[in-house]
């Protein structure tokens, strides 16, 4: 049985150990999607660390259908935001690398986020500040992310937690309802999650929780997903020489 409130108050000591021994004083820089995960991330931060010390940024690319949800939980938690359209500069970085070679599907997919986690830091050396990363496991367990971006940070209060884990804590910590059960879409390419994956949210944490699952093809491609993305979650590998050669 998941128990939230244990589970929240150990994740907000965790913040708050974090940053005592990472950068006491600093505040914690969340890029604010309006979705569930960057909403909890936000809040379980503002419990931690206080309002004053935790700052949004909104990043559209363009114009943002949904932004409104962002700006909702900016207002709901009280906390300092900026809004930076970022479109200018993935257009100009895609015009670039277009000019010498033919852009791939991979490229043009995760250039945004990228250009997102680029500006996340921007913010965060220019405001005394640490980046949280909003993943969640279902998304990591399945590599449902961009390495270096949405997937980079300093630190990961609920990378650990289901989906279905996050919401509980959503609810529990107040979050609007629209925010916390707001269906998920990339960002990307304007898919829910759920359409890119190929199964559900539901069926996915189950399987990672208890290892059931009904049917045996979704089982298999989310193995294989686990199997060929692993590499997303882990520090990249590193050359060690002998110690008796160095």
């Amino acid at each position: 049985m998941f128990n939230a409130l244990k589970v929240k108050d150990d994740c907000v000591s965790f913040i708050r150990n974090f940053f005592e021994e990472n950068g006491k004083g600093c505040n914690a820089v969340i890029g604010i999607s309006g979705g569930k995960d960057s909403s909890v991330v936000a809040a379980l931060c503002v419990e931690a660390l206080g309002k004053e010390r935790v700052i949004g940024v909104l990043m559209p690319s363009g114009k943002q259908e949904d932004i409104d949800c962002s700006y909702k939980l900016v207002n709901h938690l009280g906390i300092k935001h900026y809004e930076i359209n970022v479109k200018s500069t993935i257009d100009a970085l895609k015009k670039s690398i277009g000019e010498e070679l033919e852009l791939s599907v991979q490229s043009t997919t995760n250039i945004p986020p990228r250009i997102r986690m680029t500006t996340l830091y921007a913010v965060a050396q220019c405001v005394n500040g640490r980046v949280a990363n909003t993943c969640n496991l279902s998304e990591d367990y399945v590599g449902y992310a961009t390495r270096y971006g949405d997937g980079a940070g300093d630190f990961g209060p609920i990378s650990k937690l289901t989906v279905r884990e996050v919401k509980e804590i959503g609810r529990l910590l107040g979050l609007p309802d629209e925010l916390v059960d707001k269906t998920p879409i990339d960002g990307l390419c304007g898919k829910t999650d759920e359409d890119n994956l190929g199964f559900t949210y539901a069926v996915l944490d189950r399987y990672i929780r208890t290892g059931k699952i009904d049917d045996k093809e979704t089982k298999e491609r989310i193995d294989k997903l686990n199997r060929i993305n692993s590499f997303k979650v882990k520090y990249m590998p590193v050359f060690e020489p002998n110690k008796e050669d160095i």
